[in-house]
């Protein structure tokens, strides 16, 4: 989709520079600037991408990572 935004010169250039600096086009520095903007914003995002990795990685443990795991617990104050 298209769309217009109006910006102030000075991040225009700077922006401009940085697309050029790193061989990309302006509307992809603008589309990753954006993304990356939104995704900070979401307040649940980082728990659904963590549910997503969980869920393609397993959540099998061991009995050692167990053992070790309860042991630090144990000495940790809470």
């Amino acid at each position: 989709m298209k769309t217009a935004v109006s910006i102030p010169d000075g991040l225009f250039r700077r922006a401009e520079a940085l697309a050029h600096r790193l061989g990309k086009t302006r509307s992809q520095v603008y589309r990753e600037a954006l993304t990356e903007y939104v995704a900070r914003r979401e307040p649940d995002a980082v728990t659904v991408a963590l549910d997503e990795l969980v869920s393609e990685v397993g959540s099998d443990t061991d009995g050692w990572t167990t053992a070790a795991s309860r042991r630090a617990l144990e000495r940790s104050e809470w």
